[in-house]
């Protein structure tokens, strides 16, 4: 409904993180492998452990997945070593070693809630449960849960613990502006070209008919519920949250689950078994059905209808968006003017329509870092210039039409202290935040038992992992 994934990226993160992590859940000592102990099931050799990182392991065929993850995605491994990649991996098991040492504490609940969800989004990508199960090549639905949940509690530890490192480091002007001093002329960074974009926006107009013939198609199925009627067959056939569709529209949440408010003021006031009257979130029209209430938790089901928008309406919203165009161009109203008086879009009607980068939080947009639809949209626009009616169907907030104009264009070159602080001072911030890393990692490596196998122990490390 409200939660997206990457399919392609959450699923090969997955994969190689099963992998990794059923081969790491035990260690191995060598002392304790005896010739009867291999299981006929073809138990993991003890030769193929290359490293122990207190209590987790590394694995040879650990090093292979990560590199296939990295290509899976497009990207490039000729310059990456199988020591760095070692490497890479013994500070990610580290990292999950000390937050249990730190009593780091990553709640059941969280990592459960996590799990659900991207179940959830697997299963409406692959059509349903057993087909996830077969993917990751699993016996059982069990099986493949008490897996991945602990693949993902291994990884809040690891993130959470990086984050208690670098969390609280800050960066003052001062340090920003020695930090930009230090670098050669010859040597500063170059940043690509960069727009500066401000957008009018008009959504199409719901009628008060085709809302209401959606809150009569919630109330019949609500009726048809209480009179015996499957929810779950219901919420297959009927919802419009492709997310949860293929599960009956199953959702387990709590208070903190990132869902709507209003969703969750209306879950939450239901007793077990109840079934709410139709109500409205910025997604549509839903009912929900509480199955079971489990402390804290809920487990539900929900139908969701998103109402048409007519033809007509599609209409008239293309015509106002041409007409405000146009004004613009004939000089009787500034694009911010219009921006501010007339556009639909909340988030940029008070700023004159500018967009904020949600990567940097400022409003630069560089050109080799935009989304590529976002690039052709706006890359060939010249100052001032209005892009055509463009229309927008997404599949959260449905249809609407948008046109765009570059407020400034900022060539590439090289970094400027006064014109690129933002910039300059994230960039003295990651060094600083990487220092501190560095020397946390030399801290632990010291104080944590660590072991290299074979020849990986001639491998030439950044970090002392051999404990010269």
């Amino acid at each position: 409904m409200n939660i997206q994934f990457n399919i392609k990226n959450t699923i090969l993160a997955l994969v190689l993180l099963f992998v990794s992590f059923a081969n790491s859940q035990e260690i191995i000592k060598e002392q304790e492998v005896k010739k009867d102990s291999v299981k006929p099931f073809k138990r993991q050799k003890i030769d193929g452990i290359i490293a122990t990182v207190g209590d987790y392991s590394v694995l040879d065929s650990d090093i292979d997945k990560a590199f296939l993850e990295i290509t899976s995605q497009g990207n490039s491994v000729k310059d990456i070593t199988r020591c760095q990649m070692v490497s890479t991996l013994l500070k990610d098991k580290l990292f999950a070693h000390q937050a249990i040492q730190d009593s780091v504490i990553v709640k059941d609940e969280e990592v459960k809630e996590k799990m659900e969800q991207q179940l959830s989004y697997m299963i409406g990508e692959l059509g349903d449960i057993k087909k996830v199960v077969q993917y990751f090549k699993k016996n059982t639905e069990d099986e493949l849960k008490t897996e991945l949940f602990e693949i993902l509690k291994m990884q809040k530890l690891a993130n959470d613990m990086q984050q208690k490192i670098v969390g609280e480091i800050q960066i003052t002007p001062e340090e920003t502006r020695n930090f930009f001093k230090k670098i050669p002329e010859n040597e500063r960074p170059t940043f690509g070209a960069e727009l500066e974009v401000a957008q009018i926006v008009i959504t199409p107009k719901i009628s008060a008919e085709e809302k209401q013939k959606v809150i009569d198609k919630l109330k019949q199925i609500r009726q048809e519920v209480l009179d015996g009627a499957s929810f779950k067959t219901r919420a297959v056939i009927y919802t419009d949250d492709r997310g949860s569709a293929s599960t009956g529209g199953f959702y387990k949440i709590n208070k903190r689950t990132g869902f709507v408010k209003e969703f969750k003021d209306v879950a939450f006031s239901l007793q077990e078994g109840e079934i709410s009257e139709p109500f409205e979130t910025e997604f549509g029209y839903h009912i929900i059905l509480v199955e079971k209430i489990l402390g804290q938790d809920l487990e539900l089901r929900h139908i969701l209808l998103m109402p048409k928008v007519s033809e007509q309406s599609l209409k008239d919203a293309k015509e106002k968006i041409e007409l405000i165009k146009k004004r613009i161009q004939d000089k009787e109203i500034t694009f911010e003017e219009a921006a501010k008086t007339m556009s639909d879009e909340k988030e940029t009607r008070n700023n004159g329509g500018t967009l904020i980068n949600p990567k940097t939080q400022d409003t630069h947009f560089e050109l080799t870092k935009m989304d590529p639809e976002f690039y052709s949209q706006v890359s060939n626009l010249k100052n001032g210039e209005i892009s055509s009616v463009i229309l927008n169907d997404d599949p959260k907030e449905g249809k609407k039409f948008k046109i765009i104009t570059v407020t400034n264009r900022i060539d590439e070159h090289v970094a400027d202290y006064s014109k690129d602080f933002i910039k300059i001072k994230e960039i003295a911030l990651k060094e600083k935040q990487i220092k501190a890393i560095t020397k946390w990692t030399d801290e632990k490596i010291k104080e944590t038992y660590i072991k290299i196998n074979g020849e990986y122990k001639n491998c030439d490390y950044s970090d002392n992992w051999l404990k010269k």
